[in-house]
């Protein structure tokens, strides 16, 4: 029996080079994945998976051209917009990450509304990253944790790896089981670092366009290869191979 993450963590990446290799603006890449995130939204839900956490836009991608970012945060406006609208209908509750304050006003205002209206559902939890950055996240964290000590709100012996945690922007949620990235490129690019620790990593060269369902079974697939309690890749008769 195949055993089902139930936390999938994944990079969306390959949207401007997909549109490229047909031919289209990078714009039209980033058309079609938010689009696909619906698809692939239902296909986790439909292979068990409970949480699903997706890396939307990074502290590093202001660094794009400017023509590049409008774009993709009016793209991010109007599927957040739409999200609400499809949140209740499939049960699926919807929160953000990140440090949303460099967002416009409406656009926090929609995010607001988005998690206030689905916080009841209990389908899919379904988590975007928004203007996320790992090492940004912990500095927000400690700064945090800081002020608390510093009110005396918390001791130095308080703290550990799970107040740490308690302080991260995830901190509702459990570690990833697993994280996926598309269209080939095989590093964490300031994602989940701290709670990627001990997750298993996927890397696939199917853009995210095109990365469905099928795509993502294969994922789960390789993942049940994975020998949890040790590290490597079980042989078919159970046994480690590293």
């Amino acid at each position: 029996m195949m055993k089902v993450p139930e936390h999938v963590a994944i990079i969306l990446d390959g949207n401007g080079r997909w549109a490229e290799s047909k031919g289209m603006p990078r714009n039209y890449g980033h058309t079609v994945g938010a689009k696909n995130v619906e698809t692939v939204c239902k296909a986790a839900d439909e292979l068990g998976i409970r949480y699903l956490t997706l890396y939307a836009f990074s502290t590093e991608n202001w660094n794009r051209p400017e023509g590049e970012v409008e774009a993709l945060m009016k793209l991010l406006e109007s599927y957040l917009k739409n999200c609400i609208r499809t949140a209740n209908k499939n049960n699926m509750r919807v929160r953000v990450i990140g440090e949303i304050g460099r967002l416009s006003p409406n656009f926090q205002e929609k995010i607001r509304n988005l998690q206030e209206i689905s916080a009841a559902n209990t389908g899919l939890n379904l988590t975007i990253a928004i203007n996320y950055g790992s090492r940004d996240e912990m500095i927000r964290a400690m700064k945090h944790m800081y002020m608390d000590l510093k009110e005396g709100k918390l001791s130095e012996n308080d703290i550990t790896e799970k107040t740490f945690s308690s302080y991260l922007d995830t901190a509702d949620l459990p570690d990833p089981d697993l994280l996926i990235r598309t269209s080939g490129e095989q590093r964490l690019s300031n994602y989940l670092l701290w709670q990627l620790a001990y997750s298993e990593f996927y890397f696939t060269d199917v853009p995210w366009p095109d990365f469905h369902k099928k795509e993502l079974e294969l994922a789960v697939e390789a993942y049940n290869k994975r020998d949890r309690r040790f590290g490597g890749i079980k042989d078919e008769g159970g046994t480690k191979n590293v």
